[in-house]
C-alpha cells in the first residue's frame, strides 16, 4: 500500500498521520510544494493526503503549482482513490471538484469546539457529537455537488465534507501534536491578533499530551475509516 501526501509549507507535515500510516503498513512518498518536485503517476498512490499552508487556492498568480495540483487532486479522485484534505488540503478538494473558496466571516485559530452534522445517508463518518479540535484558518468554502457535510463549528458552518465513500475534507487539525502546534505557532504568529475565535499563543500552547492524544485518535479514525471503506 502506497500513501503520498502533498505538503505546502516546511512546517505543516503529516504530525500523528505519519506513525498512523507506519502502524498499517503503508510505504510512504511526498510531493514539497516548497521545493523542486514533481507529482507521482496516479497509479504510484493508493492514498492521498493533502496537508494544510498559509497559501489561498486563489493564489495561482503567486503559486503556479496550484493549478497542477487541483488537477491532479481531481484525476485522484475521479479515479476513486481514497483521499483526505486537511485545512488548505479540504479546501483544495473543493475547489477541485467545483466548490468555491472564500474568506469566512471570521479566523478560527487555535482549540475550539466542532459539532457533528449527522450525515442524512448514514454511511458517511460520523463524527463525536462534540469534540474541540485545533484550527488555523481564515478561508472556507462551498461544498462541491455532491458532498455532504459532516461537521459545523460555531465560527465556521463547512468544518467537514465528504464525497462518496472515498474522500473526506476537514477545515481543522486532528494531526496536531505539540511540536507540530509549536512549529505553526513560530511560523504564524503575526496572525495572532485579537478576535472572537482567535486564542492566544499561550492559551494554543497549553494543550496537554492527552488532548493531543484525543484529537489524534480521531484522526486514526478516520483513517481507519477511508481504509476499510475502500477495501485495502
Amino acid at each position: 500500500m502506497r500513501a503520498h501526501y502533498l505538503q505546502h509549507v516546511p512546517f505543516e507535515g503529516l504530525g500523528s498521520i505519519e506513525v498512523w500510516l507506519q502502524v498499517a503498513g503503508y510505504k510512504i512518498t511526498s510531493t514539497q510544494f516548497y521545493e523542486p518536485t514533481e507529482l507521482p503517476g496516479i497509479e504510484e498512490v493508493d492514498l492521498l493526503v493533502i496537508m494544510g499552508g498559509p497559501m489561498s487556492v486563489n493564489d495561482e498568480d503567486n503559486y503556479p503549482w496550484l493549478v497542477d495540483e487541483k488537477a491532479f487532486i481531481k484525476s485522484v479522485i475521479d479515479s476513486g482513490i481514497p483521499t483526505l484534505g486537511i485545512c488548505l488540503g479540504a479546501q483544495l478538494i473543493a475547489s477541485a471538484m467545483g466548490g468555491k473558496v472564500f474568506p469566512n466571516s471570521v479566523k478560527e485559530i487555535g482549540w475550539f469546539p466542532i459539532q457533528a452534522v449527522t450525515p442524512i445517508d448514514n454511511v458517511s463518518f460520523k463524527f463525536p457529537e462534540k469534540t474541540k479540535v485545533f484550527h488555523w484558518h481564515g478561508e472556507t468554502f462551498s461544498l462541491p455537488i455532491g458532498a455532504v457535510q459532516i461537521a459545523e463549528s460555531e465560527g465556521c458552518k463547512n468544518q467537514a465534507f465528504q464525497i462518496g465513500n472515498s474522500v473526506i475534507g476537514l477545515q481543522f487539525h486532528l494531526e496536531t501534536t505539540l511540536d507540530s502546534a509549536q512549529a505553526i505557532v513560530a511560523n504564524c504568529r503575526d496572525e495572532l491578533v485579537t478576535g472572537e475565535y482567535i486564542q492566544t499563543e499561550q492559551d494554543i500552547l497549553s494543550a496537554s499530551h492527552e488532548r493531543c492524544r484525543s484529537i489524534n485518535s480521531l484522526m486514526g479514525d478516520v483513517l481507519e475509516y477511508l481504509q476499510k471503506k475502500n477495501g485495502e
